[in-house]
């Protein structure tokens, strides 16, 4: 499986790019190799699947907070005992969660935290540069409509003169050609799908999602490395994934 969350080296699926640590900020899986971590076979064969469910757990809250949390807030959140605490202290001398000043925090984890804000912070402008260009072709294409209609009606042979060139004149691009460019320039897995969305199922989606959503979602289409082999319409694919994502959560 990949691009997804690795066990102790993170760095063997993916996440050392900004679209892989864009998307594992936002949720994360374990690898189907788990085990073959060698620092997650130790934790296994020392504390059993106690002691690996409490690194997942850790790493839920850690992930979540994209922060360090203080030490003792996390292992009251978590219960830790007598039994547990055992097992704390050996995944620290294990290297895979650290201890610093009473917080807790996983280095590589941090690491990526970090990367991630600085990709958030582009996405966010880049969101803001494609809506402010909407606007822009909405507004042009309203102004020339109103400049153009009073002009029309003086004959029936200048009507129809009109309407020729106005035919053969080119047309601003709509919402859904816009969209079409940004997936050209980001997102180009998404048009060599067999089924690609349509301008109907794109104003469909523009309904009931908002643009950082649908940008959002359509990077992790983009990011998936079985996207095209696997799946056959985009559409559905969108569907599917952000009612996991986004719906269940209720974003």
């Amino acid at each position: 499986m990949q691009n997804i969350f690795s066990l102790a080296g993170l760095t063997a699926v993916g996440l050392d790019t900004p679209q892989g640590i864009f998307n594992f900020m936002k949720y994360f899986l374990h690898d189907t190799n788990a085990f073959q971590d060698e620092k997650i076979s130790e934790l296994y064969i020392e504390f059993g699947y106690e002691g690996v469910g409490l690194f997942y757990t850790i790493l839920e809250k850690l992930a979540a907070q994209e922060k360090p949390i203080k030490t003792i807030v996390l292992k009251k959140q978590l219960n830790v005992g007598k039994k547990l605490e055992k097992c704390w202290s050996f995944m620290e001398s294990l290297g895979i969660i650290s201890s610093n000043n009473g917080e807790t925090f996983n280095k590589q984890l941090l690491n990526y935290a970090q990367k991630y804000k600085i990709k958030k912070e582009k996405n966010a402008k880049r969101i803001s540069e494609w809506r402010d260009n909407q606007e822009f072709t909405e507004n042009v294409t309203r102004s020339e409509q109103d400049c153009n209609t009073p002009k029309v009606k003086e004959s029936k042979v200048k009507e129809s003169k009109e309407i020729v060139l106005f035919e053969a004149a080119p047309k601003e691009k709509t919402k859904f050609d816009l969209f079409v460019d940004w997936q050209r320039e980001n997102t180009p897995s998404l048009l060599k799908m067999k089924e690609p969305f349509t301008e109907k199922q794109y104003l469909k989606l523009r309904e009931k999602y908002t643009y950082e959503q649908l940008i959002d979602m359509c990077e992790k289409m983009h990011n998936s490395s079985v996207l095209v082999k696997k799946y056959t319409s985009a559409n559905l694919t969108f569907q599917n994934w952000i009612k996991r994502n986004y719906d269940n959560r209720n974003i």
